[in-house]
């Protein structure tokens, strides 16, 4: 295969992903999007974790909350757990760095409050963590994962949702990751701002 080949098989791989992916995840997509709107039609704010490209993909949601999506609207709260390196590496030296996520989500999130916990295995010791923390905060979870969900599709509790994407490639999941958390941003702005004129 040659590199011109290499690169549209990617480029098919993803768009098959996506296209096997939406009629199963759309149902998903749009419950946790209203779960998000409640919380922030009652004041709530969204939490955000994950690591590696799963930490980039929290920091682009949080991104698009509180500063805009597509269209001029007031900022929205929403605070991605991956960016502060003091506040991660003196958890992870003087604890665990299983517990890096969950000891904020303990100091930060209050009852009512969402964590979008990211992790395309499921198995991320550091993000299921967090998804207990938020559990005893009484927070709910929206959990966008992959493959078989790992053990984060059985720590989930009745409302709770998760957004597995139906793929074992873990560039494939992280791409259509991506694509999820744009349609939460629109679906958010839609739900809070209506459509655009």
């Amino acid at each position: 295969m040659n590199v011109l080949e290499r690169i549209r098989s990617n480029f098919h791989e993803s768009i098959q992903t996506k296209q096997h992916a939406v009629e199963l995840l759309a149902p998903a997509i749009a419950d946790a999007a209203e779960l998000m709107t409640q919380c922030l039609l009652k004041e709530g704010k969204i939490l955000s974790c994950g690591n590696g490209g799963s930490a980039g993909d929290a920091q682009h949601f949080s991104s698009e909350l509180l500063n805009r999506f597509e269209r001029e609207r007031p900022g929205l709260p929403a605070m991605a757990l991956t960016t502060d390196s003091s506040t991660i590496t003196s958890i992870a030296n003087d604890y665990d760095y299983s517990q890096v996520f969950s000891k904020q989500v303990r100091a930060l999130g209050r009852g009512g409050d969402v964590l979008l916990a990211i992790s395309t295995s499921g198995n991320s010791a550091n993000v299921l963590a967090a998804i207990g923390a938020a559990h005893d905060r009484q927070m709910r979870v929206v959990a966008l994962t992959g493959r078989d969900g790992g053990t984060m599709a059985t720590a989930l509790i009745e409302g709770d949702v998760e957004i597995r994407v139906p793929a074992q490639v873990t560039a494939r999941i992280q791409e259509t990751h991506l694509l999820v958390i744009h349609c939460l941003c629109d679906l958010i702005d839609l739900h809070l701002f209506g459509q655009e004129a």
